[in-house]
């Protein structure tokens, strides 16, 4: 099980588990259609729908079983404004596999606070819950999305064609990871296993 101190501090965020007043900051990015563009599910229809997807977010602070996943706001330090989230899944303990994910509302991209964020569960995957290998899914029309996993060190390994039916369409989707023997070289860690 991993239920980390929170927030959890990067250099200029703080991560921590959804609270109920952060429904207007929620709804302003998931409401957005570009944030949906390349998301595997729906913008909700009105505030009602948030209301519903964070009650859901604020149940994700920690991983207890199979199937969990971590799912905290990033909030900006310096502002403490709320400008998206990050994931950490964990679909198999038996297999030491974890998947990250990240959604920023578009005034926020391009700071590198994915990166960051993104960052943070990497060391919780593999620092705290002894991960082998995590990696990370996204549309491949997501140029900008796929950046962040390549500045974390992952490797692509798959580009799958056509392989969702995604809004109406079929869309390719790639998939970066890295192994914790990897992760570890990088971050400048003896490799344990």
């Amino acid at each position: 099980m991993l239920r980390p101190d929170f927030p959890i501090k990067t250099e200029r965020l703080d991560l921590r588990p959804f609270a109920p007043s952060d429904l207007t900051a929620l709804h302003a990015y998931l409401a957005d259609p570009e944030v949906h563009r390349y998301v595997y599910s729906e913008a909700p229809a009105d505030v009602d729908g948030t209301r519903e997807m964070l009650a859901r977010r604020e149940e994700r602070a920690a991983l207890r079983r199979a199937g969990d996943a971590l799912q905290l706001a990033i909030v900006v330090r310096r502002t403490g404004e709320l400008v998206g989230e990050v994931v950490l899944g964990w679909p198999s303990p038996e297999h030491r596999q974890g998947e990250i994910g990240y959604l920023l509302h578009p005034d926020h991209r391009g700071h590198g606070y994915a990166t960051e964020a993104a960052a943070a569960m990497l060391h919780l995957g593999f620092g705290h819950l002894d991960l082998h290998r995590i990696y990370a899914r996204l549309d491949a029309r997501n140029t900008a999305s796929a950046r962040v996993p390549q500045r974390l060190g992952m490797r692509r390994e798959a580009h799958l064609r056509e392989n969702e039916f995604v809004k109406g369409e079929w869309t390719d989707e790639l998939i970066y990871g890295v192994l914790a023997a990897e992760w570890r070289a990088v971050q400048g860690q003896e490799v344990t296993r």
